[in-house]
């Protein structure tokens, strides 16, 4: 049966919904702010580093938005609004999609050095979400249709933004990397990005949407330098390769669930 617990967490998910969609439409200069590549002295723009994404990779985000809208309406509705996994996802979600606003917002404002703390903790948030979607199983394929996919397609893309954030950041300062030859940092960072959809592959139990987003952004951070700036063959084909990897993990683990 439907509880005020219930009604208050829709609104509070359907509200932090909208919140985040204003919020993109003024992130990608359509509501009169600066577009994300623009903003904050162009540090996230595709060819500030080696692991920026090519500009056409972020428009992932328009699948995820809409899935993230999808399932504000879906966790509303009668059926789902008093299930114990949305019960227990539901101020997750609102918190992740809160941050993402908050994010675009320090963008904005050209705080990058405190988006940073913001896509970490978005990142940690999203864990959280795909650790109670795994425990709290979807109630059908419809379910899992509007509530796994879009989170998992979040998921998979924040951890390609975290480390392009990050590196960004690092590249504003100054930061010298020790010594170490840029194009060796880029190729670790995209070999943890690699072992992160491993991970979430085997925990995942071969789930594909965290490992779509993941492989889609590191492939276009291989295309961008390999057809863009600043060029990098080592690692541009680092990124294809580490692409591959996740989703052959996802593929792997998923035909190995089939034939066990």
């Amino acid at each position: 049966m439907r509880q005020p617990a219930d009604v208050l967490r829709q609104i509070v998910v359907i509200s932090s919904a909208v919140f985040a969609v204003i919020a993109s439409f003024v992130g990608s200069g359509a509501a009169g702010g600066t577009p994300i590549q623009d903003a904050a002295g162009g540090a996230l723009a595709a060819d500030a580093t080696l692991i920026a994404p090519a500009t056409p990779a972020f428009s992932v985000w328009s699948v995820i938005y809409l899935g993230l809208l999808a399932y504000a309406v879906w966790q509303a509705l009668p059926g789902p609004s008093t299930a114990e996994r949305h019960r227990r996802l539901g101020y997750w979600v609102a918190a992740s999609l809160v941050l993402n606003g908050a994010w675009i917002l320090s963008i904005q404002f050209d705080l990058l050095a405190l988006s940073v703390p913001i896509i970490v903790v978005l990142l940690a948030v999203l864990i959280q979400c795909f650790r109670q979607c795994l425990q709290y199983r979807p109630a059908g394929p419809l379910d899992a249709a509007l509530t796994d996919v879009p989170l998992g397609l979040y998921l998979g893309w924040v951890c390609v933004a975290t480390a392009a954030n990050i590196t960004a950041w690092l590249v504003a300062i100054g930061f010298d990397g020790w010594g170490i030859p840029p194009e060796a940092w880029a190729v670790v960072l995209l070999v943890v990005a690699a072992a992160a959809g491993v991970v979430l592959a085997v925990v995942g139990r071969g789930r594909f949407s965290p490992a779509i987003t993941l492989a889609w952004g590191l492939v276009w951070v291989g295309v961008g330098r390999l057809a863009g700036e600043p060029a990098s063959t080592v690692t541009g084909v680092t990124a294809l390769v580490a692409g591959l990897v996740v989703l052959g993990a996802a593929a792997g683990f998923r035909l190995r669930r089939a034939i066990s």
